[in-house]
C-alpha cells in the first residue's frame, strides 16, 4: 500500500464516524421528542387544535355560549312551565275565530265608514289598513332615499359629503322600526300617521343604502367617459349612474314593500294603527286567542300572497334581462311588450 493510500484512509474514517454519530444523535433526538409528545397530553391536544382550527372554533363558540347563558341566568327548568302555558293557549286559540272577518268592529281607529260590515271587520280593516302604511312609507321613503343615495355614492359624490350621507343613513338605521313607531306614538299621538312616519323613517335609513351599494355596483366606464366630457355631478347621477342601475333600484324598492307589509303588522302593538293595533286589542286585556289565531293566520296568508306577486314583479326586471324597468311597466305591464 503507497502512503498517499494510508493517508486517505486515517483520514476518511474519522468523518464516516462523526456522521454515524450525527445520525445516531438525531434519531435519538426525534425518538426523544417523539417520545415525550406522546408521554405529554397538553401538547398533544395542542398540536391536535393547532392541526384542527374548526375544532378550536367550535370549542371556543360553545365556551362563549355558556358564559353567556350564565351570565343571563337562563335557566331551562322554566321551559316545563312554557310547554303547560302552551298547552293552555292552543286549548282556548283552537277553533279560529272568523268572525274577526264576518263582523263589523264598533271601535276601528280611524272610523271606518263603509256599510258592509266584513269590509269594516278588524281582519280586513286592519290589513287595509297595513297596506295602506306600508306603501305610504315605501312612496316617501323611497322619493326621499334615491338623491340621499346619490350623494352616498362615492363614485358620483365627494368623498367627504358621501361620508357624511353614509352615517346619516346609518343614524337611521339604527333604531328599528318598532322604536321609531314608539317614538312617533310619542309625538303625533296614536294612529296610522305615526306608522308611515316611523316606516318612513326606516325606508329611508334602509333603502338608500341598498340604493348608494347598486348605484357603485354599475360600469365604471359610462361614467368615466361623461366625466372626462365635464358633465356635472348630477347629469352624471340623473343620465348613467340612475337609468344603468334602474333594475336593481326597482327590484330593491320593491322589496322594501314587502318588508313595510311585514312589520306594518309589528308597529300597531305600540299603537302605530295596522292589524297590529286589534291584535293588542285582542291580547290585552281580553285573551281572545281565538281572535288573535285567526288574525295571525290572516296576516301570514296576505303576506305569502304579496311576497309572492312581489317576486314575479322582479324576475321581470333582473339584470340579466335586455330591457330596463319603469314603473309604468310595472303598474301597466302590457306597455312594456
Amino acid at each position: 500500500m503507497s502512503p498517499n493510500q494510508e493517508l486517505e484512509s486515517v483520514e476518511v474514517e474519522p468523518v464516516s464516524e462523526e456522521k454515524g454519530k450525527d445520525k445516531s444523535e438525531g434519531v435519538n433526538t426525534v425518538s426523544g421528542g417523539s417520545v415525550s409528545e406522546n408521554r405529554n397530553p397538553i401538547l398533544r391536544s395542542f398540536l391536535f387544535l393547532k392541526r384542527r382550527p374548526a375544532v378550536l372554533i367550535n370549542i371556543i363558540l360553545v365556551i362563549l355560549a355558556f358564559t353567556a347563558a350564565k351570565h343571563l341566568k337562563i335557566n331551562l327548568s322554566s321551559l316545563g312551565s312554557a310547554w303547560r302555558n302552551l298547552k293552555i293557549i292552543s286549548s282556548e286559540a283552537f277553533p279560529p275565530d272568523w268572525r274577526v272577518i264576518t263582523e263589523r268592529a264598533g271601535w276601528t281607529s280611524p272610523q271606518c265608514t263603509f256599510e258592509t260590515d266584513w269590509l269594516c271587520s278588524p281582519a280586513v280593516h286592519g290589513l287595509l289598513q297595513t297596506l295602506e302604511i306600508a306603501f305610504l312609507a315605501t312612496l316617501f321613503g323611497a322619493i326621499i332615499a334615491l338623491p340621499l343615495a346619490t350623494l352616498a355614492a362615492t363614485n358620483l359624490a365627494p368623498p367627504a359629503l358621501a361620508h357624511s350621507v353614509r352615517q346619516l343613513l346609518a343614524a337611521l338605521r339604527v333604531l328599528p322600526s318598532l322604536v321609531w313607531a314608539l317614538i312617533f306614538v310619542i309625538l303625533v299621538g296614536i294612529g296610522p300617521l305615526a306608522g308611515v312616519l316611523a316606516m318612513t323613517m326606516y325606508t329611508v335609513g334602509y333603502l338608500g343604502k341598498l340604493q348608494y351599494e347598486a348605484l357603485e355596483g354599475i360600469s365604471k366606464e359610462p361614467i368615466e367617459a361623461a366625466r372626462a366630457m365635464g358633465l356635472p355631478r348630477w347629469q352624471l347621477a340623473r343620465f348613467f349612474a340612475i337609468p344603468e342601475a334602474a333594475n336593481a333600484l326597482l327590484s330593491q324598492t320593491l322589496f322594501m314593500f314587502e318588508y313595510n307589509v311585514r312589520h306594518g303588522s309589528v308597529i300597531g302593538l305600540v299603537g302605530a294603527g295596522g292589524i297590529g293595533w286589534y291584535l293588542t286589542f285582542y291580547l290585552s286585556p281580553f285573551s281572545l286567542y281565538d281572535r288573535v289565531l285567526a288574525l295571525i293566520i290572516v296576516m301570514f296568508v296576505a303576506v305569502i300572497v304579496i311576497d309572492q306577486c312581489s317576486l314575479a314583479i322582479r324576475r321581470r326586471f333582473m339584470d340579466d334581462e335586455p330591457h330596463r324597468a319603469s314603473w309604468l311597466s310595472i303598474i301597466f305591464p302590457w306597455t312594456n311588450r
